[in-house]
């Protein structure tokens, strides 16, 4: 080392090839830190976001898993206290977050999701072991509690979608329950306290329906819907309220012997069902359908038959009422039987009753023939019926138009009452105005006659007045000649003084002046 530094020559122009270092500049110095500053930051940035970033997705979860702390308890699984090391219970939902790696790890989990139609059943993975003879645990797995107990929980999940720690709880899916329209719900309680435990009253022991907190099938049902009970908690069996018909017939006939000792198959059809309120009772008590029909209905049926039937001959079951009244009776009967247990009775109908060949063929024939004699009875009642219905029809008819001609007499003499009255109205109107034109003629001529004996008066009057004055002129005259000289002279002198007026000897007054005398000349 030594040697290769003697033999080195030194560089004028570099100075520090001589172990004399120069000094940096400031700005320098300045930048290089500002570098180292930006990469520390951003070697930072990059460790935090791919190292400490936790960012579940839509539909998903992240299950934290807490690194250091204290450890937990012997079989414990899920850190349920702070601090704790191990899978902590709170799940965080989508987004964006930042944990220490050092401290915290994670895994990514899919969101519990029930569809449309099931439900979810939960089962806690972490607890105290549960008491013997214990199925089902108390509370739910969204909060820890120092009594949780491992388990199936009581509670289900609806359909819908729920952040539920995998590690904690596992989900099973099931089918929801959906009564039918027609039926109902029996539901059976598989936890509660037991029937037959001491602490429990007489009256609650050894009974069909058990009350609420029990074990055992409840008195109420479920109506037709859809529910989400959790099939660990509750057993529910169907049970139809619709009408049920069976057929008696072939090998389900009811047979039984009549008084005189024959053998007689009754055919029909029975409608039945069960009574809702009573539905639980007698589907524990009893069974289902099937044994409903027959351990409850069958069974009385048989047994009133054989009962009644050996009261009658097997005639009567052929012709007569006593057919209707068997079947009445037995409708009634087993009504009554039925009713105690919750079982309604719609319908008994005998269709047919069927009796041996070798009475019931010369039952028939003479049934026939009876029939036929009432079916020609009704016929000749039938014609007397159409007869009298005739007769009746023709004096209707007769009736009728005896009504109809009454009716136009009368409306006859009503219309010439009214022609009558009208002609008898004008008659006395035009009665009333001859009257009263003859008391104005009567009056007018009477204006007639006075007016003429007033011109008759006039005229008289005058008549007087002038032979008074001509009788006046008389008297001065005389005689009556000179009167009427001198009338005539008044009259005819005017004329003849015009006529001879004329002075001219050639006129014609001119002829006469000669004779005139002086007093009568103009």
């Amino acid at each position: 080392m030594s040697t290769t530094q003697s033999n080195s020559t030194p560089n004028p122009k570099r100075p520090w090839s001589q172990g004399v270092r120069p000094s940096m500049p400031a700005h320098l110095g300045r930048l290089g830190a500002w570098v180292l500053g930006v990469g520390l930051v951003l070697g930072l940035a990059i460790f935090v976001w791919f190292f400490c970033r936790i960012e579940p997705g839509p539909g998903q979860i992240a299950v934290l898993i807490r690194k250091t702390g204290d450890d937990l308890p012997p079989g414990a699984i899920i850190a349920l206290e702070p601090g704790q090391k191990g899978i902590q219970l709170e799940v965080l939902p989508e987004g964006r977050y930042f944990r220490d790696p050092y401290t915290w790890g994670w895994t990514i989990a899919k969101i519990t999701d029930i569809p449309a139609g099931k439900l979810g059943v939960l089962t806690r993975l972490y607890g105290k072991e549960p008491p013997p003879g214990r199925i089902i645990a108390g509370g739910d797995c969204s909060q820890a509690g120092p009594n949780d107990e491992k388990g199936i929980l009581a509670a289900v999940l609806r359909p819908g979608k729920y952040r539920i720690n995998p590690y904690a709880c596992q989900v099973a899916l099931f089918d929801a329950l959906s009564i039918r329209p027609g039926a109902v719900g029996v539901v059976t309680s598989l936890v509660g306290q037991d029937v037959l435990n001491d602490p429990l009253p007489p009256q609650a022991r050894n009974t069909y329906l058990v009350s609420e907190g029990l074990k055992g099938v409840v008195p109420q049902v479920l109506d037709p819907g859809t529910y989400y009970l959790n099939p660990y908690v509750y057993n529910v069996v169907e049970v139809t309220l619709q009408s049920q018909r069976f057929v008696l017939g072939g090998e389900d006939a009811i047979s039984f012997l009549t008084l005189d000792g024959f053998n007689v198959d009754v055919e029909g059809t029975i409608e039945f069902g069960i009574e809702r309120d009573r539905a639980a009772l007698i589907t524990h008590q009893v069974g289902d359908m099937e044994d409903v029909l027959r351990k409850l209905i069958l069974p009385p049926a048989r047994g009133f038959s054989r009962t009644e039937g050996s009261k009658h001959p097997a005639i009567n079951f052929i012709v007569g009422e006593t057919r209707q009244k068997f079947q009445d009776n037995l409708e009634q009967h087993l009504r009554e039987k039925a009713r105690r247990w919750g079982v309604a009775i719609k319908s008994v109908l005998i269709r047919n009753i069927v009796t041996p060949d070798a009475i019931a063929s010369i039952i028939r024939d003479r049934e026939v023939s009876v029939q036929n004699a009432r079916k020609f009875e009704q016929q000749i009642e039938q014609a007397r019926s159409l007869a009298e219905l005739t007769r009746q029809e023709m004096l209707a008819k007769q009736n009728q138009e005896k009504v109809a001609a009454e009716t136009s007499r009368i409306q006859a003499v009503i219309r010439a009452e009214q022609d009558l009255a009208v002609r008898i109205t004008a008659a006395n109107r035009e009665l009333e105005v001859a009257r009263l034109e003859n008391e104005a003629a009567a009056a007018q001529a009477e204006a007639i006659l006075a007016k003429a004996r007033a011109d008759r008066d006039v005229i008289a009057l005058d008549n007087q007045a002038r032979a008074e004055v001509i009788a006046s002129q008389v008297r001065a005259f005389k005689t009556g000649m000179n009167l009427a000289r001198h009338a005539f002279h008044q009259k005819v002198g005017p004329r003849i003084v015009s006529l001879l007026g004329s002075d001219a000897p050639t006129s014609f007054g001119g002829l006469f002046q000669p004779y005139l005398s002086k007093e009568t000349k103009p």
